[in-house]
C-alpha cells in the first residue's frame, strides 16, 4: 500500500514531530494518508525541511509541500 501511494503524484502524509528517526511509520486508512516520523521539531520550518530531504532522497525526485506547511496534515507533490 505505501509503495502505492508513493507512485503518485500528489499524496497526503500525517507527520510526527520530535521522533527519534526520521521514517515512514506505516499508512492511516482512515485518513488515507503515509504517517511519518521526523526527527526535527516543529519549530521554523525544521521539520518540513526534513521531510522533503527524506522523501526527495527516498523518491529520488524533487518533491514539495504544496499545502499544510503549518499542519501535520500536509500535502506532498512529486515532480
Amino acid at each position: 500500500m505505501i509503495e502505492k501511494i508513493l507512485g503518485k503524484k500528489k499524496f497526503k502524509i500525517i507527520a510526527k514531530p520530535n521522533s527519534v528517526k526520521t521514517e515512514i511509520a506505516g499508512f492511516d486508512e482512515k485518513e488515507n494518508a503515509l504517517k511519518m516520523n521526523v526527527a526535527a521539531p516543529a519549530d521554523k520550518n525544521k521539520a518540513n525541511i526534513e521531510i522533503i530531504k527524506f522523501l526527495s532522497k527516498a523518491l529520488k525526485k524533487k518533491v514539495r509541500i504544496s499545502s499544510g506547511l503549518t499542519g501535520k496534515e500536509k500535502i506532498i507533490e512529486v515532480k
